[in-house]
C-alpha cells in the first residue's frame, strides 16, 4: 500500500463561516502564508457555478503566494509535508466534478455523497482521496477502498454541523488507528487546546474550522507550535 503522508495540520475553509467568497480568499491567502500546505474548499448550500468561480480563484491566489515564496508552505515544522513542486494541496469537498474543472488536487466525501470508488474512477489515481467516518464499521469500510486518508469524527463536540454524529472523543480515535494502516485525520471541534491530545491518541492529523476563523495566519502558527 503507498501510503501519501499528511501535514499535521488540515485546514478547511467552510464558505458558511464566511459572509462573502472573499473572506474566504483572504483567510486561505493567510493560512497559505503561514505555512499551512493542505487546505480543503467546503461550501454546502453553493450553486455549482459560484462554487467553481470561488475554487479557481482559490487555486490562483495560492498559487501566486506560492510563486512569489516558493517557500511559504514550509516555514513551519509539519512532518509529513509532501514533497511535491507545488507544496499547497487543494482538497474540494463532496464534488469530484468541481475538483477537476478547478484543477484541485483531491476530493474528500461524506457518508453520503458518491462512493469512494465511483469517486475514484472519475478522478484517477494521482489525486488525492478521503472518506468521512464516524464509527468503526465505516471506517472499516472505508478503509477498504482506495481512498488515501480516512478521517474520524466528530471527535469533539462542534457546531459546524446541524445535524452532527455522535461525538467519539479520543477513545474513538484510538480505536480507528487500531482499525487502519491509511493516514487518520481527526475532525470536529479540534482547538489548539485540545490538539495535542488528539495526535497522542493516533491520529496524523487534525482538521480545523472553527479556531482558524479568528485570525487564520496567527492561528495557523500557534497549531504548528502545539503540534511539533
Amino acid at each position: 500500500m503507498n501510503l501519501r503522508p499528511l501535514p499535521r495540520l488540515y485546514a478547511i475553509l467552510d464558505a458558511g463561516c464566511f459572509p462573502h467568497a472573499l473572506g474566504l480568499l483572504a483567510a486561505a491567502a493567510e493560512l497559505a502564508s503561514a505555512g499551512v500546505n493542505l487546505i480543503q474548499y467546503r461550501n454546502k448550500s453553493g450553486n455549482a457555478r459560484q462554487m467553481l468561480e470561488t475554487a479557481r480563484e482559490l487555486k490562483k491566489r495560492l498559487f501566486d503566494i506560492e510563486r512569489r515564496d516558493p517557500h511559504a508552505s514550509q516555514k513551519m515544522p509539519d512532518m509529513g509535508r509532501p514533497s511535491v513542486e507545488n507544496s499547497i494541496r487543494l482538497i474540494m469537498n463532496d464534488r469530484a466534478d468541481l475538483a477537476l474543472a478547478a484543477e484541485f488536487d483531491g476530493v474528500h466525501v461524506g457518508q453520503d455523497d458518491l462512493s469512494p470508488e465511483s469517486v475514484r474512477k472519475l478522478i484517477g489515481a494521482e489525486r488525492w482521496l478521503g472518506v468521512s467516518t464516524h464509527n468503526p464499521e465505516q471506517l472499516r469500510e472505508a478503509d477498504l477502498t482506495s481512498a488515501d486518508y480516512l478521517a474520524i469524527g466528530p471527535v469533539f463536540c462542534t457546531s459546524r454541523k446541524a445535524k452532527p454524529d455522535p461525538v467519539v472523543g479520543l477513545e474513538g480515535v484510538r480505536r480507528a488507528r487500531a482499525l487502519t494502516r491509511k493516514p487518520l485525520v481527526a475532525i470536529g471541534g479540534v482547538t489548539r487546546a485540545n490538539a495535542a491530545s488528539v495526535i497522542e491518541a493516533g491520529a496524523d492529523s487534525v482538521a480545523v474550522i472553527s479556531d482558524l476563523l479568528g485570525e487564520p495566519g496567527k492561528s495557523a502558527e500557534e497549531f504548528f507550535r502545539v503540534l511539533r
